[in-house]
């Protein structure tokens, strides 16, 4: 019971810190979508486009859930999540084009609409680090959702004062999607029979996303 408990928090953990760095997109888009309403609205905007957004999440999580139990979806679940992982890294430009709104309910439909756009990322590796648990889900976004909403700022000033909380998360990522491929049930054979692979592949993988994302972002500024 104490293991499955430990299991349960590390994954708890793992989700809280997918939605944060993943969220900072999802923080701009709910500012942008409601900076023209009247004050009053603005809050109301905030409240039920967030309200909306995580509903539908949780959704198409659960609708993740399910997908991820066909055949080998899981490994190729992991091996999206590790390009995730490098796009994080690596992707500077802010394509983020959201209209401002001047309608308290077009600015709800606005943050919704785009929620589900940028979310995809967030949907696939939640539902890689739930292990199949729809509460972890719930539970991690209830969580983080305020912190995104209220602390976004603060977050998204200190991965620029402190890149290497990008890396951070992008390590967590890594980690998930080597937890993911480790879960294929049609290759759980192989990996029992080399238990090393529990050890070696998610080590791994972090090892070369991060030295990858290093490299690549040290040419860029070489380059710039």
């Amino acid at each position: 019971m104490e293991f499955l408990d430990i299991e349960m928090i590390k994954a708890i953990l793992i989700i809280i810190g997918i939605d944060l760095v993943l969220g900072g997109d999802n923080a701009i888009v709910i500012a942008l979508a409601s900076r023209n309403l009247p004050k009053e609205q603005r809050n109301k905007a905030i409240f039920w486009g967030t309200g909306l957004a995580v509903a539908v999440r949780v959704l198409l999580t659960a609708v993740a859930l399910y997908l991820l139990k066909i055949p080998f979806l899981k490994f190729v679940g992991g091996i999206l999540l590790i390009y995730i992982a490098i796009k994080l890294l690596t992707d500077k430009e802010d394509d983020i084009e959201i209209e401002a709104q001047d309608n308290l309910l077009s600015a709800i439909k606005t943050i919704v609409f785009a929620d589900i756009v940028m979310g995809f990322d967030n949907v696939l590796a939640i539902a890689g680090a739930s292990h199949g648990n729809i509460w972890l889900v719930i539970f991690g976004l209830l969580v983080s959702v305020p912190i995104i909403i209220w602390g976004s700022k603060l977050i998204l000033t200190f991965m620029e004062r402190f890149p290497i909380t990008i890396y951070i998360g992008a390590g967590i990522l890594a980690y998930t999607a080597g937890e993911m491929i480790l879960g294929e049930k049609r290759f759980a054979e192989f990996f029992e029979h080399y238990h090393v692979l529990h050890y070696l592949i998610p080590i791994g993988i972090i090892l070369f996303v991060i030295a990858y994302g290093y490299i690549v972002n040290k040419r860029q500024e070489k380059n710039a």
